[in-house]
């Protein structure tokens, strides 16, 4: 789906009676302002954090009104922000900006709290050469949105779903019946398909870790829930045979000592699932 197209439909969620009985429109802002004056209003930023989805509040400000004055002001994704700073003003129909406030303040909201807090995690290993990367633990239809607000921070996107890598978890492997028998059927099924995707697969011992690297045919062993002093053991036994990722309950305090055991990777599902949405409104200016 085009972020066109989800405009389309989140607009349609605000504007249209499901049941067809109301007729279309935002009937607020057309009882209460008038039509034909030109007026403006300003984005205020009120608490300090990463901004993150000013380009899509611009698109869909424009979707609903081509002819609305869409002014940035000096700010853009990826920028930090402060309590009291105006990030863009909108000119033209008091109707049509009433009409994308939410929509386009809800996007905003939620992606520059993700923006922020990716950027605290990637800060936190500042120096260390690990990479921060999310997972699929996003809001359904929303991932697109939640992953770019990631990149934005300066954290890297892990699989954006099922089909662009195998990642042989606890259950594959038990339902496979081990270790083994799961990374042998996932080469089989690549080559008998005749196509490529990265093949990870999830560790949850030390003992797991060793029989991953005797076999062979991964590209990336993920260590899940392990001590920092297990993390270092295996990274120390893997000596960079595959790539690494380190997974499972890390947070802003500990993710420092995982990362000192230099992983190529540490996925932190909070970043998409745990995020405080950052307080952004619309004013009028009159």
């Amino acid at each position: 789906m085009t972020v066109d197209k989800f405009i389309d439909l989140a607009l349609q969620e605000d504007l249209q009676d499901p049941k067809m009985v109301i007729p279309f429109g935002d009937h607020t802002s057309r009882a209460t302002v008038k039509s034909g004056i030109t007026q403006k209003a300003r984005a205020l930023i009120k608490q300090n954090g990463v901004l993150a989805g000013i380009a899509l509040a611009k698109q869909i400000f424009q979707k609903i009104d081509p002819n609305l004055n869409f002014q940035e002001n000096g700010f853009q994704d990826g920028d930090k922000v402060n309590d009291g700073d105006e990030v863009f003003y909108l000119e033209g129909s008091s109707k049509s900006m009433l009409t994308g406030e939410r929509l386009a303040l809800n996007f905003m909201q939620r992606m520059s709290g993700i923006a922020t807090l990716s950027r605290e995690y990637v800060n936190a290993v500042d120096g260390t050469g690990v990479k921060i990367l999310d997972t699929r633990k996003t809001t359904p239809n929303l991932r697109y949105f939640e992953k770019w607000a990631v990149k934005i921070g300066g954290a890297e996107n892990h699989r954006f779903g099922l089909y662009d890598m195998i990642m042989i978890k606890d259950n594959h492997i038990d339902f496979a019946g081990g270790i083994e028998k799961a990374i042998d059927a996932a080469n089989d099924y690549l080559e008998a398909n005749n196509f490529t995707v990265p093949i990870e697969i999830e560790t949850r011992s030390f003992d797991d870790v060793q029989r991953v690297i005797n076999h062979g045919g991964v590209q990336r062993i993920m260590l899940d829930n392990f001590s920092v002093n297990q993390v270092f053991d295996a990274i120390d036994f893997i000596a960079k045979r595959v790539e690494t990722e380190v997974s499972g309950g890390i947070n802003l305090d500990t993710i420092r000592a995982y990362a000192e055991a230099q992983p190529d990777f540490i996925s932190v599902g909070a970043l998409t699932h745990s995020y405080t949405s950052l307080d952004i409104s619309l004013k009028a200016m009159l």
